[in-house]
């Protein structure tokens, strides 16, 4: 199993909005390298979904339902897009600015590319960040 960050501006689509749809697509990303991302997604792998923009806070898990394919917003089949669905809401969002004062979580994606909207991070990193959450 792998893990993941996925980022959305609220404005655009919320955490609230996946909890009442219950899942949609990850599509229009144009990041050469958010999109390899996505291409190594596999059905199962969980995915902290966190607020951009003014927030800046992982709010939520997600969960990939369906591998890449074809994004629907394009007909280049260079960029692709996943299914995934809520899991739940974390008791305490937890912000950037606490992300970035733990040194275990010093070298992901997150802080080091902060405009990347498709990360991947570790066992231990989602497992430490679940835990300041819950």
């Amino acid at each position: 199993m792998h893990y993941w960050i996925l980022k959305s501006e609220p404005e655009t689509y919320s955490w609230d909005t996946l909890m009442k749809e219950k899942k949609t697509f990850w599509n229009g990303v144009r990041n050469y390298q958010a999109r390899n991302n996505l291409a190594k997604m596999k059905i199962g792998d969980l995915a902290f979904f966190y607020h951009s923009g003014k927030k800046r806070e992982i709010v939520g898990i997600a969960k990939v339902t369906h591998e890449a394919r074809q994004d629907n917003l394009t007909e280049d089949p260079r960029w692709v897009m996943v299914d995934v669905e809520s899991v739940k809401a974390l008791n305490t969002p937890i912000g950037l600015s606490l992300i970035k004062e733990i040194p275990e979580l010093k070298n992901i994606h997150l802080v080091r590319q902060g405009r990347l909207s498709v990360s991947e991070i570790n066992q231990k990193e989602f497992e430490l960040i679940l835990a300041l959450g819950n």
